[in-house]
């Protein structure tokens, strides 16, 4: 099963791919689609449409069979918030749209998953997702909680699946 985790953001939105085979985890790509150049602030379609054809180059180059995506994070900021949910409709629709099904993460189930505490530190899911993935060339903060994302989709995907077996086993 090949994985893209997508950790939306307007300016920087993370991503990365990984292949899973049972518990064995392996990085495939990973990298940081940037806003359009020149478009600031003021330009919010441009900068989705930028956001959307970079995402889509990465589909069609890797093409992931499962994609997951971590929920806003909301702050005080209710502008930034918007804004920041309209980067992560990208990050849904452009999977949605290759057909590929997306899973949904909140930071802190993510950070569970990969570092083992809820409220981690980014530099800790940094060094965590290092060691998951040993020699890995990481492309920046966003990148790493891309693929950290990713971990957390394939963690979450082995244990549906060992549960489906034991209710398949329990039921004759």
């Amino acid at each position: 099963m090949r994985v893209l985790g997508i950790d939306p953001g307007l300016r920087n939105l993370g991503w990365g791919i990984i292949d899973v085979a049972g518990a064995k985890i392996v990085h495939v790509a990973n990298g940081i689609c940037h806003s359009a150049p020149g478009t600031g602030d003021g330009d919010l379609a441009l900068r989705l449409v930028s956001l959307y054809e970079q995402l889509t180059a990465v589909i069609r180059t890797y093409c992931p069979d499962q994609a997951a995506v971590e929920h806003t994070f909301v702050n005080k900021d209710a502008v930034a918030t918007l804004k920041l949910g309209q980067a992560r409709g990208i990050a849904l629709l452009v999977p949605a749209q290759a057909g590929i099904t997306v899973g949904e993460y909140a930071p802190n189930a993510v950070k569970k998953t990969v570092v083992g505490v809820g409220h981690a530190a980014k530099v800790q899911v940094d060094h965590m997702v290092r060691l998951h993935l040993p020699g890995v060339v990481i492309a920046g903060a966003d990148a790493a909680d891309a693929l950290a994302i990713a971990i957390c989709h394939a963690h979450h995907m082995q244990s549906a699946g060992r549960l489906a077996q034991a209710l398949k086993r329990a039921a004759g």
